[in-house]
């Protein structure tokens, strides 16, 4: 464990089975719980927050406990907003590796690595400093579905090209990651989820 008002985390990460590769780097500041972090990730993979997710940490798993009504699974989930990055105490040289997961139909599974680093003054964080690609579209297969949807968006003559660019919608590219509008989705979310999980506070 460490000070978390002299150190940054570092958490480069990108979803597994998906070439070109869909990356982001974010700085985070190490009071930054797990529930946050969630946030974070959903604005800057522009992902929606409609399906469940879970963090995978040494074996044990952490979330909202609350939708493990369904019996899902039969891990237990701890509560995400009760974990700090800086209560990590596997930072060195290596990076620590998570795992994050979101939409258990489709499994985004997300590898973070997360390495600490000094502050810089005068910044606000967390913010994105790097990023490749735009993430899918939500409900599109996962990483198979993915790959079709691909070749039929690209593909003018696809039979289902047209279906496919008017599902996406106009705005989406798949090489497009606009760094400016990714830093104001963070700030928005982070304001938003008053330290915890967003749908905790909105109806």
């Amino acid at each position: 464990m460490f000070d978390p008002d002299d150190i940054i985390i570092q958490a480069d990460i990108h979803i597994l089975d998906i070439q070109p590769v869909i990356s982001r780097r974010l700085e985070l500041p190490g009071d930054l719980n797990l529930a946050q972090l969630h946030e974070v990730i959903q604005a800057s993979f522009e992902w929606t927050d409609s399906h469940l997710h879970q963090f995978d940490i040494g074996g044990l798993t952490y979330g909202a406990p609350e939708f493990d009504e369904g019996d899902w699974s039969d891990r237990r989930t701890f509560e995400a907003s009760d974990v700090r990055l800086c209560d990590f105490a596997a930072y060195g040289p290596a990076p620590l590796i998570i795992f994050y997961e979101y939409d258990f139909g489709d499994s985004w599974v997300h590898v973070i690595e997360l390495t600490r680093k000094p502050k810089e003054p005068g910044v606000k964080y967390p913010r994105c400093v790097a990023g490749s690609r735009r993430a899918p579209p939500e409900d599109v297969g996962g990483p198979p579905g993915y790959f079709d949807f691909l070749q039929a968006w690209h593909d003018t003559r696809h039979e289902e090209h047209k279906d496919m660019r008017r599902w996406a919608g106009r705005s989406f590219h798949p090489e497009r990651f606009d760094l400016d509008a990714n830093n104001k989705a963070i700030a928005k979310a982070i304001k938003r989820s008053k330290g915890s999980y967003r749908f905790r506070f909105e109806p």
